[in-house]
């Protein structure tokens, strides 16, 4: 589904956390990692609606450095998902020009999804049709301290003066340096809250929160969010004449 063509613009980059995979499964009577599998295949249908609504980002939030918590069955599955789909997928994104990343921290991934992962990287590395990000193993505060940690490095180091520290410098060491601010934050299942996703880079995003499960969120009801979003007055901080 093409953007309107006189609607204004649309957001150059999308952040998502993919949320309700699990309730969404438990209300069907059905295990929740039926849930993230059926999630999983909904990412496709979202890289796939990017270029015609504008998106030249996308970024998705797939498992938190707090989801260790969960029970070891679904942790176990969702791992394997997370392998499951770099098989599947890496192909087809590579021919379909999109370029993929992950963020996050990788340390505490088993070292065959770690291969995994920087090979995908390795073969989309030259796509620039979407740039689908994936956060795994990921939480906006450890991405800050571990910033944090190899700034304070370069300072002890000499290699940066602390004179030339200020708003901009931490940027340059998060996990999405190579990337633009979010635009737009959406959050799908009805939970209004951000789950320490971004929280540096969304400081002026949008935030959408609705109520569709992950596994529902069609190319459709993407195209509504951007719609809704484009109705939007980004002020950030100032006041339109």
């Amino acid at each position: 589904m093409a953007l309107d063509t006189k609607a204004k613009r649309a957001p150059e980059h999308v952040a998502i956390i993919m949320d309700g995979n699990g309730r969404w499964a438990q209300a069907k009577g059905k295990p929740r990692l039926f849930g993230h599998h059926a999630g999983a295949r909904r990412v496709r249908e979202v890289v796939e609606a990017c270029p015609d609504l504008g998106v030249k980002y996308l970024t998705i939030f797939a498992f938190s450095t707090e989801n260790w918590k969960r029970t070891q069955t679904e942790v176990a599955g969702l791992m394997s998902l997370f392998r499951r789909y770099i098989t599947k997928e890496a192909r087809a994104l590579r021919d379909e020009g999109v370029r993929v990343r992950f963020i996050g921290d990788r340390v505490r991934l088993d070292s065959k999804l770690q291969t995994m992962m920087d090979e995908l990287e390795g073969l989309t590395a030259h796509n620039d049709r979407v740039h689908l990000t994936i956060a795994l193993n990921y939480g906006s505060r450890d991405e800050v301290g571990r910033a944090t940690k190899a700034l304070a490095e370069d300072v002890a180091a000499g290699r940066l003066s602390p004179d030339d520290v200020d708003e901009n410098t931490l940027g340059k060491y998060l996990d999405t340096c190579v990337l633009p601010d979010p635009d737009l934050v959406i959050r799908t299942s009805g939970e209004a809250r951000i789950s320490n996703f971004l929280l540096w880079q969304s400081a002026y995003a949008e935030y959408e929160f609705i109520d569709t499960m992950w596994p529902d969120f069609s190319a459709e009801v993407f195209a509504e969010v951007i719609q809704s979003y484009c109705k939007r007055e980004r002020r950030y901080g100032g006041v339109v004449a």
